[in-house]
């Protein structure tokens, strides 16, 4: 019999071991964290470690006791029995939570669930029998408790479960976050030590003590989820859906995505307080869990939600699809006021439609297209997205392989000859696996990217090392057109940036134009202001490209010292086809020309045209009745022969 001082060591452990089960177990109701597969199998590994914690206790306390009296000697006996048919269940139920934990359920089919279901059920068998057969323990002669042989066929059949559990981790490694690997691990090696003492020292009984702790220790890292929930509306965040994809991917998840997309989130700014959009997105959260569980729901962005589906059928998928739509008919409470929103969802398949991650954060980052009338989008409604997709995995190739290729489109004085004037630089994309990829397509998604910087300061080299071969000066050239962007125009040390740049060329800044779109000048006409007076001082040319496309603020192109004023084509077409576009043209040049600018008219295709522009005094031309743009060499070729005719 152990002693009442080894008995008080023993209570002790056993009632902090229930303690700490009692505050996880606690945490985890209060903090709602019961609603998954894998936080149901933790609350279980509690309460087998709680009730364990219990049957110690009671065994503990009534062994020293006990002395003669049958009652509390069964009653010790009938304690120790359940505390071995319970913890006969810890390592099998871990071995289930690792699984949970990796997103690898779906790759257990029930032969698998068979073989592990066996080896616990004979192990509990054993248990159960024990009163009958004593192949686990028994009680010798002096009362005292004494292990059997099968006793060590459950720690093998434990350490199996276990080691199952190490596998499942190793296998799914690259499904864990950082934090997940550590706490297993740590829970792993707290819950061996405590094993490991208690085997060699049987009467040091820390076993339930370290599982307890290495329980807090999940609870704390695992099951603990406030970085991957949106604090505003309660569903899960941008980064918890990344973390969960990426995880169905690498175990081969079969599952679909609904995602929907507000169109015109703007709305609330009209109406209710400052916070109404934050209060729409918790109302619209609160319907989505009323189809789906919480855990099933990510707010990926502010107008997007985006929901997992798992063991749906296309039939099904549709009516939930519908039923998400059709709410979307009906107008939100936001404060006081009613909103409709409009909202288009998009179901995709996972991994026939959606192929990684960054595809399905595609999907839920991209707008939808502006010519969309669809409410729902399945199959080929989105393929646009697979093509944004590759369009981007272009443009990534494209600065790494250098496939970015500057071409060059002339522009002619509008005198006799069309001597040469100069050229406008443009970019292209021949890109290695999807083709070609022209300028209005890639250039938004560069932009998106946050490359725009690096794209244009490679057509402003790529131009720079043009001219310092002296080519285009000796084939009567006065500049090539850079076209920028507005936004890397108003960003600190943009000026410093572009000097840097042609400086490391020999070349004059004069031979550089720089062009600027008339409507984005127009709403930042001050920035740009000081940024092209500090580049002009410096010797650089500006233009303002496509006048006439957008509202013309009389108030910018005064205000900005541009050199040449570029009519866009539209208005050129226009003059050809009606009296009304021939007196928008006409004003537009006697305006240009009391502003003391120079005019180049765009677009010029037809020798009709010429003629037109040429009774209206403009000063430059650029069109295909000329050249398309083309690359370098033949651009060359072209200026050459120009040259050699003149």
């Amino acid at each position: 019999m152990i002693s009442f001082g080894e008995s008080s060591i023993h209570f002790a452990f056993d009632l902090s071991a229930i303690l700490v089960c009692f505050i996880v177990l606690l945490f985890s109701i209060i903090y709602q964290r019961t609603e998954k597969t894998q936080n149901k199998v933790f609350l279980v590994l509690v309460f087998v470690i709680m009730v364990n914690s219990v049957c110690e206790l009671v065994t503990n306390y009534l062994q020293p006791i006990c002395g003669r009296s049958r009652f509390l000697f069964s009653l010790m006996d009938y304690s120790r029995l359940l505390y071995f048919i319970i913890h006969a269940a810890l390592c099998p139920v871990f071995f289930y939570y690792v699984t949970c934990v990796c997103g690898a359920m779906s790759k257990l089919n029930f032969r698998h669930n068979l073989f592990y279901a066996m080896t616990f059920v004979i192990t509990e068998t054993a248990v159960i029998l024990n009163p009958i057969t004593h192949w686990v323990y028994h009680f010798d002669e002096k009362g005292e408790y004494c292990r059997d042989f099968a006793i060590y066929a459950i720690y093998i059949a434990a350490a199996f479960y276990f080691f199952m559990a190490v596998l499942r981790l190793l296998f799914s490694w690259q499904a864990l976050t950082a934090r997940r690997r550590i706490a297993l691990i740590y829970f792993m090696m707290i819950v061996v030590l405590g094993v490991f003492v208690q085997l060699i020292w049987i009467d040091l009984k820390v076993e339930l003590l370290a599982e307890s702790f290495g329980l807090l220790g999940i609870m704390l890292s695992v099951e603990n989820e406030d970085d991957r929930v949106d604090p505003n509306t309660g569903v899960y965040n941008r980064r918890a859906f990344e973390n969960d994809l990426n995880t169905c991917f690498i175990n081969k998840t079969v599952l679909h995505l609904l995602c929907i997309k507000i169109t015109n989130a703007d709305i609330t700014e009209r109406v209710g307080s400052g916070n109404a959009y934050s209060v729409l997105n918790t109302t619209i959260s609160g319907k989505l869990m009323e189809l789906f569980p919480r855990y099933c729901i990510y707010k990926t962005s502010a107008d997007t939600f985006v929901l997992t589906v798992f063991d749906k059928t296309d039939d099904e998928l549709k009516h939930i699809s519908e039923r998400i739509s059709d709410r979307f008919e009906k107008p939100w409470q936001v404060g006081d006021n009613e909103v409709m929103l409009n909202a288009v969802v998009m179901s995709a398949n996972v991994p026939l439609r959606i192929g990684s991650t960054s595809d399905a954060l595609y999907m839920a980052d991209s707008p939808v297209p502006a010519n969309n009338e669809k409410k729902i989008l399945v199959d080929s409604d989105l393929d646009y997205l697979l093509r944004l997709s590759a369009v981007e995995k272009a443009i990534k190739r494209g600065f790494e392989e250098k496939t970015f290729e500057v071409y060059y489109q002339p522009t002619y004085c509008l005198d006799e000859g069309y001597p040469l004037h100069g050229a406008e630089a443009l970019i292209r994309l021949h890109d290695t696996v999807i083709g070609h990829v022209y300028p209005g397509e890639f250039i938004p998604i560069v932009e998106k990217m946050g490359l725009i910087d690096e794209l244009d300061d490679h057509v402003l080299r790529e131009v720079c090392a043009f001219l310092e071969t002296g080519i285009p000066a000796e084939c009567g050239m006065e500049c090539i057109n850079v076209n920028l962007s507005v936004l890397q125009c108003i960003r600190p040390g943009f000026v410093e940036r572009m000097i840097d740049i042609v400086s490391g060329f020999n070349i004059k800044k004069s031979m550089i134009n720089f062009e600027i779109t008339e409507s984005v000048a127009a709403n930042d006409y001050r920035v740009l202001s000081k940024t092209m007076n500090a580049l002009k001082r410096e010797g650089f040319l500006f233009s303002m490209d496509d006048y006439g496309t957008g509202y013309s603020n009389m108030q910018s192109i005064f205000s900005l010292d541009f050199d040449i004023i570029k009519i866009d084509k539209s208005i050129l077409w226009s003059a050809e086809k009606g009296e009304l576009g021939r007196i928008i043209l006409e004003n537009s040049v006697r305006m240009i020309r009391q502003m003391d600018r120079r005019i180049l008219v765009e677009g010029v295709e037809t020798s009709g045209q010429i003629e037109l522009l040429r009774a209206l005094g403009v000063d430059y031309l650029q069109g295909y009745y000329f050249s398309r743009p083309i690359p370098k060499k033949d651009f060359i070729e072209l200026i050459k022969n120009k040259a050699n005719k003149a």
